[in-house]
């Protein structure tokens, strides 16, 4: 298909005019009581990754209108958003607010920060980040709640019920074949109580 306007109708005047180029005071008030994001990045080879972040409310530190500090957090380290980072500063966030339908879209550039005294201000539990991301907003827009509402993601009815899926240890026991189900699961509740920081 070469022009995607023969299935899909012009944006509304209000959808082309809500994106921004800075932190109003709604995006910082959102970004200040969300816990959760959505980090997007691409390689330099087109290789694309999507990852979750989350801590406390307002893990995400708003400098200024122009400027955010996203703290790293341990994880897998697989790196795989770090090192796209490194040859496309490019990054778009998701951020998300429980109970709330709409989300937060921020778009812009990021580098990396490893200064002990930007990063003791991105303490959590008494321990300091490997390192951060400083994001040079570009673009800021609330999203509407349709695809919240459809999913009804914050419907406790609608979540899974305990054993309803395998644990996370037997999928990688499955997909590895590398472990065994039960040390698996025990590395990860160990990993769960012991180093989110």
């Amino acid at each position: 298909m070469d022009n995607l306007r023969d299935i899909y109708p012009e944006p509304t005047p209000l959808a082309r005019v809500k994106q921004l180029d800075h932190l109003d005071v709604h995006a910082r008030s959102f970004i200040a009581r969300s816990p959760f994001l959505v980090m997007a990045t691409a390689g330099a080879d087109g290789t694309c990754d999507a990852s979750p972040r989350g801590d406390a409310p307002g893990f995400v530190v708003v400098r200024d209108e122009l400027t955010l500090l996203l703290p790293d957090r341990p994880g897998n380290n697989r790196v795989d958003s770090l090192t796209n980072l490194l040859s496309n500063p490019r990054v778009g966030l998701l951020f998300f607010v429980p109970g709330v339908l709409e989300t937060l879209r921020v778009n812009g550039r990021a580098r990396f920060i490893s200064e002990a005294d930007t990063l003791s201000s991105l303490s959590a539990n008494d321990r300091l980040p490997k390192s951060a991301l400083e994001v040079t907003v570009e673009e800021v827009y609330f999203h509407c709640g349709k695809a919240l509402k459809r999913s009804q993601i914050w419907d406790p009815t609608r979540h899974a019920a305990e054993g309803e899926l395998p644990s996370f240890g037997r999928i990688l026991a499955d997909q590895t074949k590398k472990i065994e189900a039960h040390e698996a699961d025990a590395r990860i509740a160990h990993a769960y109580d012991t180093t989110l920081y």
